[in-house]
């Protein structure tokens, strides 16, 4: 075979790899931050009372509700 198509078949399959590497990676993390959300109500909690405020039920809902509209805007493309 010449070289040019050695040349050529490689640069093909880094390119595969990267791309697929890429989207493998993108779903993995996806898949983590869904099972392991960053931030839930506790936390949430105690941030607020580190800031001297005084969380009540609803405005923690509020912010919950907030962070996940904004989380799941970008996903439904």
């Amino acid at each position: 075979m010449a070289t040019w198509i050695w040349i050529v078949i490689v640069i093909v399959a880094l390119i595969a790899g990267v791309a697929l590497g890429f989207f493998i990676a993108r779903q993995y993390m996806m898949k983590y931050l869904k099972d392991n959300p960053p931030i839930n109500e506790e936390m949430l909690r105690i941030m607020m009372m580190q800031m001297g405020q005084k969380p009540s039920q609803k405005k923690i809902n509020q912010m919950m509700a907030q962070m996940n509209k904004a989380s799941n805007k970008p996903a439904k493309k």
